[in-house]
């Protein structure tokens, strides 16, 4: 009938640590790319902005519908 007897401050301390490494999981998950990684996505982001513009046509080419 005898529990196991449990040190509270080191009970304590072992979730504060716990918790402290479930968060710093997440924060690598999100935060965590290489410079590397951050450029190639810029890079393609870019490229991606100026052949989407390359195809757009200027609005003071076309008549203007509007004014009658």
């Amino acid at each position: 009938m005898s529990g196991d007897v449990v040190n509270l401050r080191q009970f304590r301390k072992q979730k504060a640590r716990s918790a402290k490494e479930k968060q710093a999981e997440q924060n690598r998950l999100t935060f965590g790319r290489t410079k590397a990684e951050k450029t190639l996505t810029r890079a393609i982001n870019e490229k991606a902005e100026k052949t989407l513009d390359q195809g757009r046509l200027d609005q003071s080419d076309r008549p203007d519908e509007t004014k009658d």
